[in-house]
């Protein structure tokens, strides 16, 4: 087979045989298993939805990671290095790491010691509930929109790769990822998270070194991409991001603020599908190293992410044009170019691992939020520990249903990573704004927090939409996010503002161990033997992580 060639996206399609279906059967049994296992220890909500807050950090980290390892992370940032190149690694190294170092040092004691069970309820105990339900609502909205993004990226690897129809792709996997949260809850997607973990990697690792090792290993993938539709710009991450000319058409500003700041740790900091995993564990200097743990594999992950999309594109010169394979395919495409039986079942569970891990993720926040910040918050909080118990595994089966509808959303764009990052600017930016301005300022009032978060939603929402319509012209969908994410933070933080001059304050006594310089003295100290040593200071670790982010791209500048 030549280098480079040309490839029909109804052409992909793998061989695999009983050996491949055994190693994806073995999976599904493990996983069951660790669901009824799960459910033994499940005998309060607080069980159900947050583990008891029993965990270690090194469990909970790499839980957090995994999470965010999901199915569109692999397919879409893949995509990403085959349309923008190398650029793409900002998500990683400045729109990932200094956020989750942050989120570890300065917002998890705050989290973590008010004992709040989600994200919404502590916007309720510093603003209000109307602050607290607009979060709940926009948060459970989100969560059923990306749970259809995982859904779709899983249907169209097994829809391609396997031939399965799309319907059986996602009532299977929709139907194991619904029987293990529903039998354990958070205790079972966690440890179900560290075991994918482990998978994803098992199964991406060879089609990263086949891949290499077809283009000449990274010196002669870096020829080739100086000679694809990127050229020299598609390995270079810094080069020319003055003006817009580059692969991703944004320059430094967009980057830095757009994603870097506001997009990163909007994400990052205030999403509770990752926020819930330190919240489950055992204590607080667990809970603050557990996105510092999960950093250090987030540095390493554009090896296996990366790579592969700049691989795909210099090996189908086709890939992202019309009548070829989409962006989305770039995986695919190599898993059915290099891999051969059981390794090829090993790859093809580890993408269902990542969309498992991915979904599971959603659905746990979803059932968490609904039950606690709208239905027991707002419609009916007067009813036993049990029955709040049932109630998060009915919104469980809600959630999956829910994620099958709109993953019909997510099979219209041709990058499910830009619709991905469309989301994260309508909803994770603007409530970055409230959280971080409230946070640090004891004067923000309580309804500032509301009609801030709101105006800041409405403007990231009004971007967009200028942008679709043609009205202003953000070069690329990615660009469009960081700015339209720049712009809610920006209108969120001046509504802020100008609505806490006008109303009262909270009284300190309510702000206690909710804003920054404000400690509760009630809370007792639950530092654990050992927790003072260097190697578990949530600061020395962090700064290290921070020092590596920077240290990566100076080769790549």
């Amino acid at each position: 087979m030549p280098l480079a060639h040309v490839m029909a996206a109804q052409d992909l399609r793998l061989d695999v045989n009983a050996l491949d279906y055994a190693i994806l059967a073995l999976y599904f049994l493990v996983v069951l298993g660790i669901g009824f296992a799960a459910r033994r220890a499940v005998r309060t909500s607080l069980d159900f939805f947050l583990s008891g807050r029993a965990l270690p950090a090194w469990i909970t980290g790499l839980a957090f990671v995994s999470a965010n390892l999901g199915a569109t992370e692999i397919l879409g940032m893949a995509a990403n290095g085959a349309q923008y190149g190398l650029m793409t690694v900002h998500y990683y190294w400045i729109g990932a790491v200094p956020a989750m170092v942050f989120l570890g040092i300065v917002m998890m004691p705050f989290y973590y010691r008010s004992k709040v069970h989600s994200v919404p309820e502590f916007m309720r105990r510093r603003f209000n509930g109307a602050t607290q339900l607009f979060n709940a609502s926009t948060f459970a909205i989100a969560q059923i929109l990306i749970a259809g993004i995982n859904l779709y990226a899983l249907a169209l690897i097994m829809e391609s790769l396997l031939g399965w129809p799309l319907w059986l792709s996602i009532v299977v996997s929709a139907a194991i990822v619904l029987a293990y949260i529903t039998l354990g809850g958070l205790s079972s997607a966690i440890y179900n998270e560290v075991m994918q973990f482990f998978v994803i990697v098992a199964g991406l690792v060879p089609i990263v070194v086949l891949g290499l090792i077809r283009v000449g290993g990274f010196s002669g993938l870096g020829e080739k991409v100086r000679q694809s539709v990127l050229g020299d710009g598609g390995l270079q991450t810094w080069a020319h991001t003055a003006g817009t000319d580059n692969p991703l058409n944004a320059n430094w500003i967009g980057i830095v603020f757009g994603l870097g700041f506001v997009l990163s740790f909007g994400y990052w900091t205030t999403n509770f599908a990752e926020v819930q995993r330190a919240l489950s564990a055992r204590n607080t200097n667990a809970a603050r190293l557990t996105p510092i743990v999960a950093a250090y594999p987030k540095l390493v992950i554009p090896v296996v992410t990366v790579i592969p999309g700049l691989v795909a594109l210099v090996l189908f010169n086709n890939i992202g044009k019309n009548g070829g394979p989409t962006y989305n395919q770039a995986i695919p495409l190599l898993m059915d170019t290099f891999l051969p039986n059981g390794v090829l079942g090993i790859a093809v569970t580890g993408l269902l691992a990542s969309f498992m891990a991915g979904m599971a993720a959603n659905i746990s926040g979803f059932n968490t939020v609904f039950t606690y910040d709208i239905w027991k918050s707002h419609i009916q909080g007067d009813r036993p520990d049990e029955w709040y118990v049932r109630l998060g595994r009915i919104a469980t089966v809600v959630g999956v249903l829910g994620g099958i509808g709109t993953a019909f959303i997510a099979a219209g764009f041709n990058n499910i990573m830009n619709y991905l990052q469309s989301l994260f600017s309508f909803f994770n930016a603007p409530l970055f704004a409230t959280f971080i301005i409230g946070l640090f300022w004891r004067r923000m009032t309580a309804w500032a927090g509301f009609w801030g978060l709101a105006s800041g939603t409405a403007a990231a929402f009004a971007s967009y939409i200028l942008f679709k319509a043609g009205v202003v012209d953000f070069g690329t969908e990615l660009n469009a996010s960081f700015w339209g994410a720049g712009i809610a933070f920006v209108v969120d933080a001046v509504v802020s503002v100008v609505v806490t001059l006008v109303t009262t304050p909270k009284p300190e006594a309510e702000l206690r161990g909710l804003v920054y310089g404000l400690s509760d003295a009630s809370i007792a100290d639950d530092a654990l033997a050992g927790d003072a040593a260097w190697y578990r200071s949530p600061v020395v670790l962090g700064a290290g992580a921070v020092v590596l982010a920077a240290a990566f791209y100076l080769p790549f500048i």
